[in-house]
């Protein structure tokens, strides 16, 4: 599907050589160097609006017509042209580890004749577990929302159809048609989406899309083109903060204790081509906590009470880190055959490599039937780790069918006996199976009888046939954590970040004494642990 988009937006740019701009047009901006963006690379980088062209013939000047020859034929699939970006500005507030990222932004149908009309589609790609919280779209004619529809309205056709409007392309990658918008009209767009701060070694950072290619910049002589950003960071500490780095030039606004505001604002000449960065860092002696609370306002339906409490580990090694019992489950199914396979196999070496002297490991590949490194845990010495390499190159190939169930309950049996170690379960897998449900249900009468003593489970999705829901409810259930690379090219720096994200284990058996005082609560998400997240 994004090579689809790909392909239409070349088709949509061969198109737009036909626009004529007159005698003397102003020379257009060129490339510059430091641009993420190539002649083959036509996935947005940014907030993007499209033209969406079947007919040929309607590509024009609506200023200035060009009475250009009949174009005989249609596309199919249809062309995307980038449209001219007229304004841009962005709000992001960050709340500890989530920031809320409001853009908002206006385009221009530079490309269809002013007697014409075409569908338009917006795209927008997010950071970090992106997640889309609202569109709003205005146009000379109408407006439009997007509108969360509960499962039970799936049964309205309308709903369903118009649901269809809008998905995800590569994950990460939002779009929306806008139907039927004449030629030469202005669309004015607000989007607004979640997603994570990485946190890594005391540091929290924020990478949110917003390169813009060179052909979305107008070819006029007179727009005065203004970029925007507004930014917020409540660490909820309560403690001084310390700004690391910015890729744009802010200028700071507000400061409080665990407060701080920023803006940029400024006149350019073209749209930026980089992305906006932005990394801080809090107190790092000791351990510490923040608290968020939030009371319902009067309209919403929901009047829970509503509080997140975040604990943040020492950037320093001070803290002992408990010994762990590991078990890695490998997917070696017909389907993981090339480079999606090395690149397991890559971070799987990096993963042993990182191991401390009192751990303990074994490893489980599987497909049809399964197959173990060794009977029992095994010491991770320099030994066991060489005959473990030896033994991923033997064993580790492409072949058969996926069953996970087997390779699941062996590493489950396998750690039943860890005494005081922290025992821990890493699934890796591109395929989905049909008894998904019966391993759920298996899985949680395992885990509650078991306690606190039950492994931690982890779970890693490759590619877009991977059954991603089921691989979060086994996260969810097994306390441990989820994470998935759509592309070949991730696989190895995510998977490896899965592994480091749970390799310093340094408070273990959390509990909140004061929830045991309310009549009623929900919690999410539920992790007993405290890790030492290391680069």
């Amino acid at each position: 599907m994004a090579d689809d988009f790909a392909t239409s937006v070349d088709m949509g740019l061969q198109l737009a050589k036909r626009i004529y701009y007159g005698k003397n047009p102003p020379k257009p901006l060129v490339m510059e160097k430091k641009s993420s963006f190539t002649e083959t690379n036509y996935l947005p980088m940014g907030p993007m609006m499209y033209a969406v062209i079947r007919d040929p013939s309607m590509v024009d000047n609506p200023d200035i017509p060009s009475y250009q020859p009949y174009v005989h034929g249609r596309c199919d699939p249809p062309a995307l042209i980038p449209l001219d970006m007229q304004a841009i500005g962005m709000e992001v507030d960050c709340y500890m580890d989530t920031a809320f990222v409001t853009v908002n932004g206006s385009w221009r149908v530079h490309c269809v004749a002013s007697s014409r009309c075409c569908d338009c589609r917006f795209a927008v790609p997010m950071g970090e577990q992106g997640s889309v919280l609202g569109v709003e779209v205005e146009t000379p004619s109408r407006s439009y929302s997007t509108q969360l529809i509960a499962s039970n309205d799936t049964k309205d056709a309308s709903l369903v159809a118009n649901a269809k409007d809008g998905f995800l392309l590569k994950r990460q990658i939002y779009t929306l048609k806008v139907p039927q918008v004449a030629g030469g009209s202005i669309l004015s767009i607000k989007v607004s989406w979640s997603q994570k701060l990485q946190y890594q070694d005391g540091q929290f950072s924020l990478n949110i899309p917003f390169s813009f290619p060179w052909y979305v910049n107008p070819v006029a002589k007179l727009l005065c083109k203004k970029e925007r950003i507004q930014l917020n960071v409540n660490s909820g500490m309560g403690t001084e903060i310390l700004c690391e780095s910015s890729s744009h030039p802010l200028k700071e606004t507000r400061r409080l204790a665990g407060n701080l505001g920023f803006l940029y604002e400024r006149e350019v000449r073209a749209w930026s081509m980089n992305d906006f960065n932005f990394s801080y860092k809090g107190p790092s002696s000791d351990i510490h906590g923040s608290v968020l609370l939030n009371s319902p306002s009067m309209l919403d339906f929901d009047q829970r009470e509503m509080f997140c409490v975040c604990l943040h580990p020492p950037t320093v090694n001070r803290k002992k880190v408990f010994r762990k019992d590991v078990v890695y489950i490998v997917d070696i199914s017909a389907s993981m055959q090339g480079k999606p396979l090395e690149n397991v196999k890559a971070a799987l070496l990096a993963a042993l490599s990182n191991l401390n002297p009192a751990d303990t490991f074994n490893i489980i590949a599987f497909n049809g039937k399964s197959l173990l490194f060794s009977s029992s845990m095994v010491p991770s010495g320099k030994e066991s780790i060489g005959k473990a390499i030896q033994w991923i190159d033997q064993n580790i190939v492409a072949d058969g069918s996926t069953v996970i169930a087997l390779p699941l309950n062996q590493a489950i049996e396998m750690l039943s006996k860890n005494g005081d170690s922290i025992p821990l379960v890493f699934l890796i897998t591109d395929g989905s199976v049909g008894d998904e449900r019966e391993i759920c249900e298996t899985l949680r009468g395992q885990l509650m009888k078991r306690g606190l003593k039950a492994p931690r489970i982890s779970t890693f999705g490759i590619g877009l046939y991977c059954n991603h829901y089921f691989l979060q409810m086994l996260a969810q259930m097994g306390g441990g954590y989820y994470d998935a690379a759509y592309d070949v090219d991730s696989i190895s720096s995510r998977l490896e970040r899965l592994f480091n994200s749970t390799s310093s284990v340094i408070l273990a058996d959390l509990r909140i004494d004061a929830l045991e005082n309310l009549d009623s609560f929900e919690v999410y998400k539920q992790l007993h642990f405290l890790y030492n997240l290391r680069g």
